[in-house]
C-alpha cells in the first residue's frame, strides 16, 4: 500500500493505492509442482507395493503349482523350499509334513485293503473249494457234510468281517463321549464268567478298588481280545492280574493319580523280543498262528491297542518266565 500526498481545490488529499499481496506458496507454479509430485510419488509407490507383493507371493504360487500336481498317483512328490527363512518357508515346512502325513496314511491304507482282501480270499476259496466238491461229486456227500466242511471257514470270515467293523467304528467314534468309572476287577470278573467253558485253567488275582475311567463296553472288547489270545496260544493255563502301582517320573504326567495295570499271562511259547511289536499290526500273525484252524484274525490286538490308546493307556508285551505277558497301562480315575 502507497500513500501519497496532493493538492487540489485549495485541500490538501492523501491518494492510497494498493494491490494484493499472494503467498509464495499459493504460486500457481508451485501449486502444480506439488500436486504433479505427489501424483508421481503416488504412482511411485504403487508400482513399488505391486512389485513387493509379487514377489513376495512368487514362493507362495510356486507352492500351489506343486500341490497342483501332486495327486494320489504321486504323493511322494514335495514342494520346494524358499531359499529366505520366513513365514514362507514356514509355510512350505507346514505343507511337506502334512503331505508326509497324508502319504503315510494313504500307504498304510493301501498296505491295509490289501491285507484285508488277502485274509477274507482265504476262506472264500476254502468255501468255494467245498461247494464245488460237492457239486462234482454230489452222490459222494450231503448237506450236513458240506455244511460242517464249510462252517469253520464262515465262522472265520464272520470274525474277520466283525473286527474291520470295530476298527472303522472306533475311527468315527469318540471313547470320551459317555466315561464312567469301572472297576477292573469287576470287568474281569464279569468277563471272565461270561466267557464258555475252556479247557484251560484260569487263575485271577485282583486287587479290589482299581478304578479307572473310560468305556466300559470297549474295555470289555480289549479284555476278551486278550482272553482269546491268551487261549489260543497257552498250553494248560492263563493268569489274570489286576493291580494299581504308583507313576513312574517318566509316567508321572501321563498317570498323575496312578496307573492300573491289567496283565494277562499264558504259559504257551512266548513271542521273541524282536516280534513283540509285530504282532500288535493289523493282520499280522506269527507262523504258529498262520494255520487257518488256528482261529485269529490278526485282528484282536491291534483293536486292544487301539482301545488303550484312545483311553489314555498303552499296550504292551513284556518279559515273562515263560509264555506270553501282555500288559495294559491305565491312568486311575
Amino acid at each position: 500500500m502507497v500513500a501519497q500526498p496532493a493538492y487540489r481545490d485549495g485541500q490538501n488529499w492523501a491518494i492510497y493505492t494498493s494491490l494484493p499481496s499472494v503467498p509464495w506458496y499459493v504460486e500457481p507454479w508451485l501449486a502444480a509442482t506439488v500436486v504433479g509430485g505427489a501424483a508421481l510419488l503416488a504412482l511411485a509407490i504403487v508400482g513399488l507395493g505391486r512389485g513387493i507383493v509379487i514377489a513376495s507371493l512368487r514362493p507362495v504360487n510356486a507352492v500351489r503349482a506343486e500341490l497342483d500336481k501332486i495327486t494320489e498317483t504321486c504323493p511322494e512328490r514335495r514342494v520346494a523350499m524358499p531359499q529366505s527363512r520366513d513365514e514362507i518357508r514356514d509355510l512350505a515346512g507346514s505343507v511337506n509334513q502334512t503331505l508326509a502325513r497324508l502319504q503315510a496314511a494313504m500307504e498304510q491304507q493301501r498296505t491295509f485293503t490289501t491285507d484285508a482282501s488277502h485274509e477274507l480270499r482265504t476262506p472264500i476259496a476254502a468255501i468255494r473249494a467245498e461247494v464245488e466238491d460237492a457239486l462234482y461229486a454230489p452222490e459222494d456227500t450231503s448237506v450236513s457234510n458240506v455244511g460242517n466242511a464249510i462252517l469253520p471257514s464262515l465262522d472265520r470270515l464272520e470274525r474277520i468281517v466283525g473286527d474291520l467293523l470295530t476298527l472303522a467304528r472306533q475311527h468315527q467314534e469318540d471313547v470320551q463321549c459317555e466315561p464312567q468309572q469301572i472297576d477292573l476287577a469287576q470287568l474281569v470278573t464279569t468277563e471272565h464268567e461270561r466267557r464258555a467253558e475252556t479247557d484251560k485253567s484260569v487263575e485271577t488275582i485282583l486287587e479290589p478298588s482299581v478304578m479307572v475311567m473310560g468305556n466300559r463296553q470297549r474295555l470289555a472288547r480289549l479284555l476278551s481280545n486278550l482272553l482269546d489270545n491268551a487261549e489260543r496260544h497257552a498250553d494248560r493255563a492263563i493268569t489274570i492280574q489286576v493291580r494299581q502301582a504308583p507313576s513312574s517320573k517318566r509316567d508321572l504326567q501321563r498317570f498323575p493319580r496312578g496307573v492300573a495295570i491289567l496283565e494277562v499271562i499264558d504259559d504257551g511259547p512266548g513271542i521273541d523280543p524282536d516280534k513283540r511289536e509285530f504282532v500288535f499290526q493289523r493282520f499280522a500273525r506269527l507262523d504258529s498262528a498262520r494255520g487257518r484252524l488256528a482261529g485269529g484274525t490278526g485282528l484282536g490286538l491291534p483293536i486292544a491297542r487301539q482301545i488303550a490308546e484312545q483311553h489314555g493307556g498303552s499296550l504292551s508285551i513284556e518279559d515273562s518266565a515263560q509264555g506270553t505277558r501282555i500288559v495294559l497301562r491305565l491312568p486311575m480315575a
